[in-house]
């Protein structure tokens, strides 16, 4: 469905509350339509794995206000602009955005998103009291253009295959080491449309002991020294995880970078070995990921009313058990007190038998930090893509 933006700024529909026709510091949400519309929704996380059993849920609670919903998905780089020329166009026709931490931050330096928090905090729940306090942090990310859906520990993860791989590294020296001596063997794919590469990135500069974790620019020498030569020693830098997994399932590449979610769902849909290892390197501090849901500026308000109510129905307990699926995002669920036993049987299975008793300790021991800011975040994209991956990335 694709919206009039001329129409709407002659209903007062601009950025932020202005998008909604109202101003203060707290909105009351726009009114519901009188018969139901259809959503398109674009994923540029993998997020649908996660949510879209909840979404066809409400759909179907919801009859009287959505008519049909499309699923379709794009790259993480691509969305931001793709959405910024609708916008300029005014010819919106993407409703929903479900992202990472790398096309929200892309779109908050682009300004396509909604300002949803505080300005519509009254038609969402209470964040702070329903989230688990780590995905409470990452909500603080999202800069109120977003709301967490899911939520995961993350990595940076080095996933290896114990056939091949004897001795795995414990430390970035003996990794880099290990690439001089098998040139091509280790794996990660661009961090700008990759969540395992994007924390391995983001994770490096606690593991080197860097000047500035927080700072890509000033604070991240020995990072992107180490990248630069870690890079001599890689073939080349594919543009999504999946190929990474490929790789590394058929035996072309011995050691990859990983996470929880990307170590357990790969071998449960047995892309990868099912005795495929994990490991971290001395240093290894967790750098958490979540999962967001946008809405993009430019659409009627009715459409917008639709769509809080949607995203109040996905972070409902029973919707949030879904979001355990086969380990793909593992744990997943954003919200307090969503336990396994709440997910469906398949889920409970999976995770029984491909999970990693690991992951409790590991969890336990290490420090946990937020990811870049999303201005620092994409300024770490357009180094590690000039400087890093430029010549390599395909």
């Amino acid at each position: 469905m694709t919206s009039s933006y001329t129409r709407r700024q002659a209903l007062g529909m601009g950025a932020g509350l202005v998008a909604l026709g109202v101003t203060g510091a707290r909105a009351q949400a726009p009114a519901l339509p009188t018969s139901p519309i259809s959503l398109n929704i674009v994923d540029v996380a993998g997020n649908l794995a996660l949510t879209q059993k909840a979404i066809q849920n409400y759909a179907k609670a919801k009859s009287n206000l959505v008519s049909k919903i499309n699923f379709t998905k794009a790259p993480a780089p691509d969305l931001p602009g793709k959405l910024k020329a609708q916008q300029d166009a005014g010819s919106v026709d993407i409703d929903l955005v479900l992202t990472g931490t790398d096309a929200l931050s892309a779109g908050l330096d682009q300004k396509i998103w909604v300002q949803l928090l505080p300005e519509l905090a009254g038609s969402l729940p209470k964040l702070d009291d329903i989230l688990l306090p780590a995905a409470a942090r990452m909500q603080g990310l999202a800069g109120g253009a977003g709301v967490v859906v899911s939520y995961y520990p993350s990595g940076p993860l080095l996933e290896y295959a114990p056939e091949r791989v004897s001795k795995p590294p414990t430390s970035a020296e003996e990794l880099l080491a290990y690439t001089k001596a098998n040139k091509d063997r280790f794996f990660y794919a661009r961090p700008a449309n990759s969540g395992p590469g994007r924390t391995f990135l983001m994770g490096l500069p606690y593991i080197l002991g860097d000047k500035d974790p927080k700072d890509p620019v000033k604070g991240w020498d020995k990072t992107w020294a180490y990248l630069k030569e870690l890079g001599e020693n890689i073939e080349y830098y594919p543009t999504g995880t999946a190929a990474v997994m490929k790789e590394f399932g058929e035996g072309s590449r011995d050691i990859i970078v990983s996470t929880t979610g990307w170590d357990i769902n790969p071998r449960v849909l047995g892309v990868v070995p099912e005795n495929a290892a994990i490991t971290t390197l001395k240093g290894f501090h967790w750098v958490t990921d979540a999962h967001y849901a946008c809405i993009p500026k430019g659409l009627a308000p009715e459409k917008v009313a639709v769509l809080l109510d949607l995203i109040n129905f996905m972070l409902t307990p029973e919707q949030q058990a879904y979001t355990y699926d086969q380990g793909y995002f593992y744990p997943g669920p954003a919200v307090k007190n969503v336990t396994i036993d709440m997910a469906p049987q398949e889920s409970q299975d999976a995770i029984k038998e491909f999970g990693r008793p690991e992951y409790d300790k590991l969890i336990a021991d290490n420090p946990t930090e937020l990811p870049l800011v999303p201005a620092q975040m994409v300024q770490a994209f357009n180094i590690w893509d000039k400087e890093v991956g430029a010549a390599k990335t395909k």
